[in-house]
């Protein structure tokens, strides 16, 4: 059987519409860990790009298929115990 989601009511189409609108009004600080994390994957994009200009192909090349089994296991490890 398939799943079939249910249709929206008039009601929830009325709310996502005026999400947005009512959002900007509710007070809520940053969340500090979001920012954080897209901070640090901007500036490791940067770095990585730099990096990557300097280093041979190879050697790029020998380390990734080093350190994404390696990261592989330790997911799976990490998810078995």
């Amino acid at each position: 059987m398939l799943f079939r989601p249910e249709k929206p009511t008039a009601h929830a189409e009325k709310n996502s519409t005026a999400a947005p609108v009512t959002r900007p009004a509710t007070p809520t600080a940053p969340d500090r860990a979001t920012i954080a994390s897209f901070t640090a994957a901007v500036l490791g994009a940067r770095d990585g790009q730099r990096l990557a200009a300097r280093a041979p192909t190879a050697a790029l090349q020998r380390i990734s298929g080093t350190v994404l089994p390696a990261a592989a296991v330790f997911m799976l490890v990490d998810a078995v115990m």
